[in-house]
């Protein structure tokens, strides 16, 4: 299904892939900053960019779950109120788990975004969370048309 990846290791930790979502291609671009401080200044100019916003903490450290909220609130802070989707990761790692999967669900929540745990090392749930944050891009860009209900005309027979 994926068409094309590449990393530049050089420039910072950027994947970029093309696949197909509900038969349309689709091209993604995923900067992982990790919340690092090299990458503080460049930070608000992909956010800028960026369409749609993938929350991804460690299930296995409680101090990357704690971060999200600061990083959730800068990204709304520069655009409005894009797509997110909260990403619990290394799932295969389920034995150190520090987060459970009912506070990441809370967080979701809270956030208005979807949920999903997920491991990069197994690539359990990994494409299904690209396509999931696909749709919701889409949705939020074409919603469907609302179709006004008809009134239901009634019969009164005296």
């Amino acid at each position: 299904m994926i068409a094309q990846t590449s990393y530049d290791p050089t420039i910072e930790d950027a994947y970029r892939k093309q696949f197909i979502v509900d038969n349309r291609m689709c091209f993604v671009e995923l900067i992982d900053t990790a919340a690092q401080d090299e990458y503080a200044t460049l930070q608000a100019q992909w956010i800028r960019e960026g369409q749609g916003f993938a929350l991804v903490y460690s299930i296995a450290s409680r101090s990357t779950f704690d971060r999200l909220q600061v990083f959730h609130q800068s990204v709304r802070r520069t655009k409005g109120d894009p797509v997110f989707m909260l990403v619990g990761n290394k799932l295969d790692k389920a034995f150190e788990r520090e987060v459970s999967k009912d506070e990441g669900a809370a967080l979701g929540r809270q956030f208005g975004c979807e949920f999903i745990e997920t491991s990069a090392k197994t690539v359990h749930n990994v494409e299904r969370a690209f396509t999931n944050l696909v749709r919701a891009l889409r949705r939020a860009r074409y919603p469907e048309p609302q179709i006004p209900l008809k009134e239901k005309k009634k019969c009164l027979i005296l």
